[in-house]
């Protein structure tokens, strides 16, 4: 018998009133018979998806697509017009942070209001209070009055008492860029306990890298239908191409752009890109598959060898891994030729790293990538998060984590 999903959509529907024209005095209203013209908006029709138990599932769209209005049906705040939805376990929104916060009343006694208003015991938050302000970093100004606090103070309070709920199906809309960055990455490693806890998330952001890197499945929602659902890195390639599934992409070229963009006629490195075994220029890998970066860099204004390094990143920030040329080339120098389209001054290395299958995790990264001496003493140039890049799923057994380790096992 199959369980049932965690989140259940079934041809839903939301619509609004749009106001066309509004009587401000009594007068007005006498002489329109109180009727006042309006038009049915539609922000969500036809909407049918399902979400399993234990999947960290994102949406995606433009601005006015349907994302929040979705997560507030999910939450009870809105009642659907049409078709169903069926939410199976104990959910906690975070909708808009510090909603029910007293401003008169310290960040203390917000705590235990807040957590009253969310189902919790007396008892139940004295549990958790001490993680919750630490958490949020407010140890120093918990028995402040709210009124007091400052933007950033008010939404990590918030944050961290509904995070702290603990709910087996968790409801999150753009609220992951609170703070500054440390906490930023405190927030997302919270989430990844959850996860790794097998909790439900249903995440709504703008923020693409972080959808990539957190959610297995997106789902795409444009003027409140489905365009396309299925693996994070497909879906938000699709979104970010504007493509129909079943449509070609058109991947090729674009991964060299943003290299191209950020580097200026005067840098040593002129160019930066993750090719394919075919030598051609792409933006994705398959995890496990083998991985090649090209790195081209003018050796004659370098004037000396050099060593190449890469950094590698993961999208929120985290370090992946670094590697540098200097180990087996002992320095890079230049070769007698010259580039097509460069100026003839220029004599280009070309080094390539490869990597016969690239271990890490499905998501997006960045590479950084800087030029030493042959001692690697000296940096001669240095470009952080010059290429972005995603790693896809390829069908193996799932795994959590920063790398993919592969493998097999056996039974003996």
């Amino acid at each position: 018998m199959t369980a049932s999903p965690a989140v259940s959509l079934n041809d839903l529907g939301k619509k609004f009133r749009l106001t066309h024209d509004r009587n401000w005095t009594l007068k007005a209203t006498m002489l329109a018979g109180h009727r006042t013209r309006y038009e049915e908006f539609w922000a969500l029709r036809n909407l049918s998806l399902e979400i399993r138990h234990g999947q960290t599932f994102g949406i995606i769209g433009g601005n006015g697509s349907g994302k929040s209005t979705l997560l507030k049906v999910l939450a009870g705040i809105l009642r659907p017009d049409e078709g169903s939805v069926a939410v199976d376990g104990r959910l906690s929104a975070l909708l808009e942070l510090g909603a029910g916060f007293h401003p008169e009343l310290t960040g203390r006694e917000n705590i235990y209001l807040n957590g009253a208003i969310l189902g919790f015991t007396a008892r139940d938050i004295r549990s958790r209070f001490e993680e919750i302000v630490g958490f949020a970093e407010l140890e120093r100004f918990i028995d402040e009055p709210v009124r007091n606090y400052s933007s950033g103070m008010y939404v990590r309070l918030g944050f961290s008492v509904a995070i702290h709920v603990e709910p087996e199906i968790l409801l999150v809309d753009e609220v992951l860029a609170v703070g500054d960055l440390t906490f930023q990455k405190r927030c997302l490693e919270r989430f990844a306990q959850l996860k790794a806890d097998g909790r439900t998330i249903l995440v709504v952001s703008h923020d693409l890298d972080m959808v990539g890197w957190l959610c297995d499945q997106t789902a795409w929602i444009q003027q409140g239908t489905l365009r396309a659902t299925g693996p994070s890195s497909e879906v938000i390639d699709r979104f970010a191409t504007g493509t129909e599934p079943g449509e070609p992409s058109n991947r090729i070229g674009r991964a060299a752009r943003p290299a191209f963009e950020r580097l200026s006629t005067q840098d040593l490195v002129k160019s930066v890109e993750l090719v394919d075994i075919n030598g051609h220029p792409t933006d994705t890998v398959g995890s496990g598959q083998p991985a090649c970066i090209r790195v081209r860099y003018d050796g004659q204004t370098a004037g000396e060898p050099v060593t190449v390094a890469l950094g590698l990143y993961r999208a929120d920030g985290t370090h992946v891994a670094s590697i540098n040329s200097g180990a087996t080339t002992r320095g890079l120098t230049p070769k007698d030729r010259s580039a097509t389209g460069t100026d003839r001054s220029e004599t280009l290395v070309e080094v390539e790293y490869l990597v016969p299958a690239l271990p890490v995790q499905p998501g997006t990264y960045e590479l950084s990538v800087a030029l030493h001496d042959a001692s690697m003493q000296r940096v001669l140039e240095r470009h952080t998060h010059l290429l972005r890049f995603g790693v896809t799923s390829t069908g193996a057994d799932p795994q959590n984590g920063l790398v993919a380790l592969g493998g097999t096992w056996e039974a003996k």
